[in-house]
């Protein structure tokens, strides 16, 4: 056993490597081959390119996390945090699946999912730049920029739907300078397979999110039902498992310190091509307002749930959500202040100014796009303090339902082309599907006391900084006391709307403008008279949005040229759309004296279970960990379970339930955070110490098959089941 251990200590340390950086477009894999190979792909990149073939023709998007088919009948693997709406969604304090987890014996036992919930498969990807820039006019003001691209973008759009069945989406990269188009199967119909409990799901909490080690089993299983014809369907007892082109097979033996692996999946947004102002104030002004508000409105929640679970479990997936912004917000500020970020993204300016002046030639084509953009950027400034509180009423669930109701009905006046988009007829489906959400994620108390502090953080802005139209209505443009003034209000406004019944939520989106003028309820009042301001503003935006979508994508070809001219090829920042990443599993050094091997185990998980949350795994669980009884999923290299593995590769949200691959291209595990040192890869990179963190698949099966006795999905999936004969399944 010593032997043992000496000999994977040593191969752990062998591999501590740096990270391999990019979230690469796959087309671009190709061109990247040389260091592919390095990293350890022992098969052609251009398979990786193939959208259509496999592996990448299995992996799709949740439309905010990534997931992958796995069998032919449309089985999804995703994280659990990623269905945890859904789990949420079919949970109440008498069937609690969030604590419980859920496991359907059969395709008929299957839950919908929560409304809107989707699986984008996509089809097809195609270059449309210059489309969209030979729409804008010459000489163009920034309001006429604005409005050019985006009718471009809904013609295309429009084109690419005409086939039903379809969502498609125009992507824009290098801050405009590149468009896609994105042509994705919609599949409308999802439902929940199978979530273990919270405590195997989640395990380690908000105390353990974003840390190493990390002993979280964050999987879970959907599935993607389609009309009797294949096609998309709306739910229906009369559809059938979706029957996917390709799905991953899985790689049961796992992966090994040292191999390669391979992330695919739909990272969100990244910020790593901004000034080195833009950082200043991320570091300086928007992390800390969010560590601010975060913890506020967690308080918030807490204090007016206490006691009452049906609340709690309504607000579960807000809170979880709040507190993930949150440690990820702490999380940036701690990288920040040990990186040197914005002192490397001068430097990095500066040699860029020089080159560009260095010769005529690239000053006639780039001179002053650094100074003007900064411009811009400084004038986007001048009203974020407003911007923010502003931006706080769109997540209320009431605000939010009468102002999109009554955008809706004004946008319906016109041809379906001329909508804003967002208001078309191709998004009524999501629209409703929000508003159906709400039915299980609302609570009038504490969506009352959000308001109330939201509206009390905008009164306490400078005078020239509020609207007419809000100080009226909640009565602050006075001498009186501006909280006593709101919380009067909105008692009033809460007792007298009927918007708290769902039923009569709904029934705002199929009203038209004049009803919804003549109403009395209090919230839609309130939309109404907002209306006209809030497309002033939004103007204001787009026009600004305009200007900046000329002055960015100038920057940025001045520094892909600047790249290019030392021979770097440069991967677009990640805005949802497919990327690939890769690199090997490996440990990593924080700080001095301090090395994180590559892998927990089974053991690690026992010794930190206490039985309080958020460390109380399932006793069946720690009972079989007890015994070892592990069956074919140990680890060869650990002697032992693993549960999760780091591995040096470049991700950022939205990567949330991305399929692992190996080297073969079969599913190792699903990642689904980053390590506390990488918080700050949105903006910056740092390759000593950015790893990504995984949920094993040995872990996976061991769960589904000796914990859980998820044995009909097992062989769904092409996997034997080790523990079959034990007793007859049962769901968790």
């Amino acid at each position: 056993m010593r032997t043992a251990l000496i000999a994977l200590l040593v191969t752990a340390s062998a591999v501590v490597v740096s990270a391999d950086e990019g979230m690469w477009l796959p087309d671009q894999l190709p061109r990247v081959a040389d260091r592919l190979e390095a990293a350890g792909l022992g098969t052609p990149p251009e398979r990786f390119a193939d959208l259509t073939g496999h592996p990448m023709g299995a992996i799709v998007s949740l439309g905010g996390c990534s997931a992958s088919f796995v069998s032919p009948q449309g089985l999804v693997a995703t994280n659990h945090h990623c269905a945890y709406g859904s789990i949420q969604y079919n949970s109440s304090a008498e069937r609690n699946l969030l604590a419980d987890g859920f496991l359907a014996a059969t395709l008929e036992e299957e839950l919908p999912a929560a409304p809107g919930s989707r699986v984008f498969v996509t089809e097809s990807v195609e270059d449309v730049t210059e489309r969209i820039l030979a729409s804008v006019p010459a000489g163009a003001d920034g309001a006429a920029r604005f409005a050019a691209v985006e009718e471009a973008e809904k013609r295309l759009i429009a084109e690419c739907e005409q086939a039903p069945g379809y969502r498609c989406k125009v992507a824009s990269f290098h801050g405009g300078a590149m468009y896609r188009l994105y042509r994705q199967l919609e599949i409308r119909d999802v439902r929940l397979v199978y979530a273990p409990a919270s405590s195997v799901g989640k395990f380690g909490g908000d105390v353990d999110n974003w840390m190493w080690p990390r002993h979280t089993g964050d999987f879970s299983f959907l599935r993607a039902w389609v009309g009797p014809d294949g096609r998309p369907a709306d739910p229906s007892p009369d559809n059938v498992p979706y029957r996917p082109k390709h799905w991953l097979r899985v790689g049961a033996d796992g992966v090994e310190p040292g191999d390669f692996v391979m992330v695919a999946g739909f990272p969100g947004r990244t910020s790593r091509y901004r000034l080195a102002s833009e950082v200043a104030e991320a570091i300086e002004w928007s992390y800390p307002q969010r560590v601010a508000r975060n913890r506020e409105a967690l308080a918030i929640i807490e204090r007016e749930t206490a006691g009452r679970p049906d609340a709690a479990i309504a607000y579960a997936a807000v809170s979880s959500g709040l507190n993930n912004s949150l440690k990820n917000a702490e999380g940036m500020l701690a990288g920040f202040a040990h990186s040197k970020s914005v002192e490397r993204k001068r430097a990095l300016e500066a040699e860029l100014a020089a080159w560009i002046s260095a010769t005529p030639e690239r000053k006639a084509e780039w001179g002053g796009a650094l100074t003007e953009l900064e411009a811009l950027v400084e004038e986007g400034r001048a009203h974020r303090a407003r911007d923010r509180e502003l931006g706080s009423l769109a997540y209320n669930q009431m605000i939010s339902a009468a102002r999109t109701a009554y955008r809706l009905a004004r946008e319906r006046e016109r041809p379906d082309a001329e909508r804003k988009m967002g208001y078309q007829e191709r998004d009524l489906r999501t629209i409703r599907g929000r508003l159906e959400r709400m039915s299980r994620s609302f609570d009038a108390q504490v969506d009352r006391a959000l308001l109330q502090r939201t509206l009390e953080r905008y009164a306490a802005l400078p005078p020239t900084e509020r609207l007419p139209v809000l100080d009226q209505w909640f009565g602050i443009a006075g001498d009186g006391d501006p909280a006593a003034a709101i919380s009067s209000t909105l008692d009033a406004m809460y007792a007298e709307t009927a918007l708290v019944d769902a039923d009569r939520r709904l029934a705002l989106l199929d009203a038209d403008r004049k009803s919804l003028e003549e109403s009395t309820d209090p919230f839609v009042r309130l939309a109404v008279a907002m209306y006209d301001t809030d497309r002033a503003l939004e103007a204001e935006e787009e026009a600004l949005e305009g200007r900046l979508l000329e002055a960015r994508p100038r920057f940025v070809k001045a520094h892909l040229a600047f790249q290019a001219a030392r021979g770097q090829e440069v991967y677009p920042d990640a805005n949802g759309t497919l990327r690939v990443t890769f690199g090997t599993v490996a440990g990593y050094s924080p700080q001095d004296a301090v090395e994180y091997l590559p892998f927990t185990t089974a053991a690690g998980l026992a010794d930190k279970a206490t039985g309080v949350e958020p460390f109380d795994a399932p006793r069946p669980l720690l009972e079989a960990i007890a015994s070892s009884d592990f069956g074919p999923y140990a680890a060869t290299s650990l002697g032992t379970l693993p549960v999760c593995f780091v591995a040096s590769l470049d991700s950022t949200g939205g990567n949330s339930g991305s399929a692992t691959l190996d080297a073969e291209g079969r599913l190792v595990g699903l990642l689904f955070d980053g390590n506390w040192e990488s918080m700050i890869s949105d903006w910056d990179f740092l390759p000593d110490v950015t790893r990504s963190i995984h949920v094993d698949v040995r872990f996976m099966l061991w769960v589904m098959d000796r914990v859980d006795r998820a044995w009909r999905l097992l062989e769904e999936m092409g996997v034997k089941p080790a523990f079959s004969g034990a007793a007859s399944p049962s769901a968790p």
